[in-house]
């Protein structure tokens, strides 16, 4: 009497996903064989796809139906045993040396002998041509998303998938806060492991409760997905979807990552870090570090130039805190004198505004040659011309020079001048120095420091001295209320007052 491993099998966890279930498959496999007066030895479950080889219990059972614990197998139907040319010929050459001695399906009637073979060839052959089918029908659905300029894949950090539209929405919570991640990381000011941080001090953790690992932020920080475009197949598409940040956000982070190519330690393994990288010694140029002694925060010359000695003495933070307001304090414009400048800008941004439309009309021209370059770049990849690593090398910067002429096409309808801006921001900044040189944490102090002096600070003596960089010669030093030196076309009505815009 022949012996049988009863085998019931499904490709994933999900009921409806299924035409039957494990447990109705046990249960109609169980009254088959009662049926049939067939002697079952073993029951074998396996939750996996049959579409590609390595299943291992369907391997186990094989190996040992080979060394003759069993002589046939039940299943539900000929697709649960194999949709893969390699298992359902292994299952044929097993009958032809006759390891296996039958096979019993309650949904299809079989007999081991060249007919039968023959038609249980067949019925794998369907197995296989379903599932070849399904993933042609499945990636020409994805193709054709993506030609909508839809996102093909699960939505990320700041998105969600619409299951109703098929597209992915804005998550407002979650997309402010990857707005600010990309603001803080431009800076240059900021590692990825202070944004692990920020993402934790948001509510942004693993399932676990840790912290979000770096693969995690350099995948936020480096998706063109954020400010409208997505990678499909190593390909970039433009997408339909509301972007978080803008383009040109996107490359000034893009170029910090870009600088920052080696690995570089964590932050908070180490507490004094605010000032750091903001000094150089005078006397050896010399970077400043810092380390803790007796619960203090000192900070101190490396003496890593072994050409020159260095004798510089320590500093507490405190009393550099004390010298970094010292230094920012003068640079700081009056309420009155800021809010006139910034009532000139908004004259300014007025009369730009047609010349802004000009320049629209221009960008909307170099837009649509770029168009015309990327139908041209098809046409020869098509054509065999090119071949696909350079389309789409060629194709991406296309597309990112078009978004950018984009975005900047629309700041010009939207009237903003590009040369008002950053001088907006800096008579804001300016306005608020004086408040952040007083009361302001060191890192924002640190922020202001570097906007106003650059890399030229130095540390001589326990003292801090340096020169500014533009514009913030503008600012004379040695006022108690702050000013400004004239700008053409936009100075109040008295004389600019002229200073020398050093610490010496």
């Amino acid at each position: 009497m022949n012996t049988y491993f009863l085998y019931a099998r499904k490709s994933t966890d999900v009921e409806d996903k299924q035409v039957l279930s494990i447990d109705a498959q046990l249960n109609e496999l169980r009254d088959f064989a009662g049926r049939e007066d067939l002697n079952v030895v073993n029951e074998l479950v396996e939750k996996r796809s049959a579409k590609t080889p390595g299943r291992p219990v369907f391997n186990a059972m094989l190996e040992r139906i080979e060394a003759g614990e069993a002589d046939g197998i039940i299943a539900w139907h000929p697709d649960r045993l194999a949709r893969n040319s390699i298992d359902g010929g292994r299952i044929i050459y097993l009958l032809d040396t006759g390891k296996i001695k039958t096979l019993k399906f309650p949904t299809f009637r079989f007999e081991s002998d060249p007919q039968g073979k023959f038609m249980l060839n067949i019925m794998f052959g369907q197995s296989k041509y379903y599932v070849d089918s399904l993933s042609e029908n499945t990636k020409r659905g994805l193709r054709e998303k993506v030609r909508r300029g839809e996102y093909p894949g699960h939505a990320p950090f700041g998105y969600v998938n619409d299951h109703r539209t098929r597209k992915i929405v804005v998550v407002p919570k979650e997309a402010e806060i990857v707005r600010q991640a990309f603001e803080l990381y431009a800076t240059g000011q900021t590692k990825l492991d202070s944004l692990r941080e920020f993402f934790a001090d948001h509510g942004i953790r693993t399932n676990k409760g840790k912290l979000v690992g770096r693969s995690f932020v350099s995948h936020v920080l480096s998706n063109p997905l954020y400010y409208g475009h997505f990678i499909y197949a190593g390909e970039i598409h433009e997408g339909n979807h509301q972007p978080i940040i803008s383009k040109k956000l996107f490359d000034e982070v893009q170029a910090v990552l870009n600088r920052r190519w080696r690995y570089s330690p964590g932050e908070q393994s180490t507490k004094p870090k605010e000032l750091l990288g903001l000094f150089h010694c005078a006397d050896c140029g010399g970077a400043i570090t810092a380390e803790i002694q007796k619960g203090h925060t000192y900070y101190r010359c490396t003496k890593k130039n072994r050409a020159q000695r260095c004798f510089q003495p320590y500093i507490r933070e405190e009393a550099l805190n004390d010298e970094i307001t010292a230094l920012l304090k003068p640079f700081s414009v009056p309420v009155e004198w800021a809010e006139y400048m910034l009532s000139r800008i908004k004259e300014e941004k007025k009369q730009d505004t047609q010349s802004a439309m000009k320049l629209a009309t221009q960008m909307r021209a170099e837009i649509e040659k770029i168009n015309l370059r990327l139908k041209k770049l098809l046409d020869s990849f098509v054509d065999e011309l090119i071949d696909r690593q350079m389309f789409m090398e060629k194709k991406a910067e296309l597309m990112s020079l078009k978004k950018t002429l984009e975005e900047d096409k629309n700041a010009c309808t939207a009237g903003k001048a590009t040369w008002l801006e950053p001088f907006q921001k800096w008579i804001l900044t300016a306005r608020n120095a004086a408040e952040i040189a007083v009361s302001s944490s060191l890192q924002q102090k640190r922020v202001l420091a570097l906007e106003v002096f650059g890399s030229n600070l130095v540390l001589d003596r326990k003292k801090a001295r340096g020169s500014c960089v533009e514009p913030w010669p503008l600012i004379p030093e040695n006022t108690s209320t702050g000013g400004m030196v004239g700008w053409p076309g936009l100075e109040p009505g008295t004389n600019g007052l002229k200073g020398r815009c050093s610490t010496d």
